[in-house]
């Protein structure tokens, strides 16, 4: 009884975004909004297959801006953690920077990254790297002070490194932590290289859908932006499929 109640809770979300898509048609369809500030869900989908080679081509672009920043942002957000945990004057010192820096907006300082390193693919990487830094340093730090100190006592008295310290207790303790920021940050990233390729680029799913904009084409509008919000349910549903298969004992307690 109790796996055929998840499983009718399953189908929740979906039958609610069915049922407003109907919303949505209806109201194209009784031309409550205008069509061409709001088409109609069949429009969208007969958009999307129309450009779906330069959908792809453009996503290509973002995915691959997304990958290199999203993986310079882990690694040095898992470095300064552990540099933090370890001396902590410095960590008094940088964790204030860390807050401050998430204070400044992505689309005030994607500007000053197009001025600074021109309109390539660099000034997209240092955006998306910016983002998605801090909430893996934070969350990273977190899981690093929430060891059990009894288990780092017993550590140290064993005669265990530092190194072994993090590989046998400490790093194991901040799985959840690390995955739990992976996720915010690989749908940070996404945006953020959608917004820097706003501000200027050549090719991307953010240049794509400013020159659509400008061409009031809101039907691929609209479909630009449900792709990137695919393309970051995608991303998210990655890191939990690696999540169970790096921790299945999380899966069995589900």
């Amino acid at each position: 009884m109790k796996k055929q109640t998840n499983i009718n809770i399953n189908f929740l979300p979906i039958l609610v975004i069915l049922a407003l898509l109907l919303i949505w048609q209806l109201i194209s369809y009784f031309q409550i909004v205008p069509t061409f500030m709001l088409p109609s869900p069949v429009n969208v989908v007969k958009a999307f297959i129309t450009d779906f080679p330069l959908l792809m081509k453009n996503a290509g672009v973002t995915l691959l801006e997304t990958f290199w920043g999203l993986l310079i942002g882990v690694i040095g957000g898992v470095l300064i953690a552990i540099i933090m945990d370890l001396f902590n004057p410095l960590y008094k010192a940088v964790y204030p920077l860390l807050v401050l820096s998430q204070t400044v907006p992505a689309v005030a300082i994607a500007p000053l990254l197009i001025l600074w390193f021109g309109y390539g693919m660099l000034p997209k990487i240092v955006l998306i790297t910016i983002t998605t830094f801090f909430p893996v340093a934070v969350e990273m730090l977190t899981g690093f002070r929430a060891t059990d100190p009894d288990l780092i006592h017993l550590m140290k008295t064993m005669g265990a490194s530092k190194w072994k310290l993090y590989y046998y207790v400490k790093f194991p303790n901040s799985l959840n932590h690390f995955f739990s920021s992976l996720k915010i940050s690989v749908s940070y990233a996404i945006v953020s290289a959608v917004i820097s390729e706003w501000v200027g680029g050549f090719s991307g799913l953010g240049v794509y859908m400013t020159r659509v904009m400008k061409a009031y084409a809101y039907d691929k509008m609209f479909a630009v932006i449900f792709l990137i919000s695919a393309l970051s349910l995608l991303l998210i549903w990655l890191v939990t499929l690696i999540q169970h298969k790096v921790m299945p004992w999380e899966a069995v307690k589900k």
